[in-house]
C-alpha cells in the first residue's frame, strides 16, 4: 500500500520560511561524528526509518538496538518532512511548526541519534502549491533551491537530504509542468554543494522518470533509493548498485509482520543493501521490528523506552 493515506492531509499546516539555527545547536554538531566512532559493529543491509514528526518524536529511533552486539537497529532516520513551497515567483524551502521544532531542538532530537552513529536526513516534499523538483524553469532556479537545501543541512548539522516528489500539484498557481532538465539540474547542484553528505530518493513522481538530461545522468548521484509502495517489492529507479537500493518497503503500522519478515529475507537473499521502513511511533514495537531484524541481522530487536 502506498503511504499517501498518511501523508497528504498533514502537510498543509502553517509553514514558515527557512530559519537561522540557534547558535548553541550549530556549535554542537561536530561532536556527533566523533561520538559515532564508538558505535557497535553491525553487518547487513542499511535500515532506514521515516518519522512523521507532526506527531512522533525523532528520539524514538534511538530506542531500538540489536540484542546481539547492541548496534542501533536503524542506520538512517528521516525527518518527515520539510516542503518545497511557492511564493508566486520562486520555489523556497519551508518548515511547518513541527519540523521547525525538531530543527530548533537538534541538541535533543538529532544529536543523540548521530552520537549513536545514526545518520539523520531531512525529507523534502511537495505542498500542493505547484512547485516541485521536476518543474524548475531554469538551471539557475534549480541551483538556487539546491543552495537552500545545502544551507539547511549545514546550519542544522544534518547528514543529508531526501527527495520525495509527491503532492506538488504541478501546474497550479501558474507553475509549469514537469520538464526534462529540472531534477537533473537540482540534484547535480546539490551534489556539488554536498560532496560528502547523503542524498536519497523516494522513487516516486515525475522526477523518478527524469534522471538524465543532456547526456548527464544523476542516477548514481544518489547514495540510496527506495521503493515507495509499502508492503510490496519493487526495484526503484536510482543507483546502479544493488547495495544502494531498497526494493522492500514496509509501513511499521500497516504492513503485517509476516510480510515485513519475508521482504527482509528477500532483501538478503537477492543481495540488496537497503531496507526501508516508515512511521515509527512512540509505542514499543520491538516484537514487530524483530520480525525483520532477524533475517536482516540474525538478531532480535530490543526496546529501551
Amino acid at each position: 500500500m502506498r503511504r499517501t493515506f498518511r501523508r497528504g492531509s498533514r502537510l498543509v499546516s502553517a509553514l514558515t520560511a527557512v530559519a537561522v539555527v540557534a547558535a548553541t545547536a550549530a556549535a554542537m554538531w561536530p561532536a556527533a561524528a566523533t561520538a559515532a566512532a564508538c558505535r557497535p559493529a553491525k553487518t547487513g543491509p542499511v535500515s532506514v526509518v521515516y518519522v512523521e514528526v507532526n506527531d512522533q518524536s525523532m528520539t524514538n529511533v534511538g530506542k531500538y538496538t540489536l540484542a546481539q552486539g547492541g548496534a542501533p537497529v536503524f542506520d538512517l532516520a528521516v525527518i518527515f518532512a520539510a516542503n518545497i513551497n511557492y511564493d508566486g515567483s520562486n520555489a523556497y524551502l519551508s518548515f511547518n511548526s513541527q519540523v521547525q521544532n525538531v530543527l530548533n531542538n537538534v541538541a535533543t532530537q538529532v544529536r543523540p541519534l548521530q552520537q549513536k552513529g545514526i545518520k539523520v536526513l531531512l525529507s523534502v516534499l511537495g505542498n500542493h502549491q505547484g512547485a516541485g523538483f521536476a518543474n524548475f524553469p531554469s538551471q539557475a532556479a534549480a541551483t538556487a533551491f539546491a543552495n537552500q537545501l545545502s544551507q539547511a543541512v549545514s546550519q542544522y548539522g544534518l547528514d543529508g537530504i531526501d527527495f520525495d516528489d509527491e503532492y506538488a500539484d504541478y501546474g497550479v498557481n501558474g507553475t509549469g509542468q514537469p520538464n526534462a532538465s529540472s531534477f537533473v539540474y537540482l540534484v547535480s547542484a546539490l551534489r556539488a554543494n554536498m560532496p560528502s553528505k547523503l542524498i536519497t530518493f523516494y522513487g516516486i513522481g515525475p522526477s523518478s522518470s527524469r534522471l538524465s538530461y543532456g547526456g548527464v545522468s544523476i542516477a548514481n548521484s544518489f547514495d540510496y533509493a527506495w521503493n515507495p509502495w509499502y508492503g510490496t517489492w519493487s526495484v526503484p529507479p536510482g543507483p546502479s548498485s544493488k547495495s544502494k537500493l531498497s526494493p522492500a518497503a514496509v509501513s511499521l503500522t500497516d504492513t503485517d509482520s509476516g510480510t515485513a519478515a519475508s521482504l527482509a529475507q528477500r532483501t538478503v537473499s537477492e543481495g540488496y543493501g537497503v531496507y526501508l521502513t516508515y512511521n515509527l511511533t512512540g509505542s514499543d514495537m520491538h516484537q514487530y521490528i524483530s520480525a525483520f531484524t532477524n533475517p536482516l541481522y540474525g538478531s532480535d530487536a530490543v526496546y529501551s523506552g
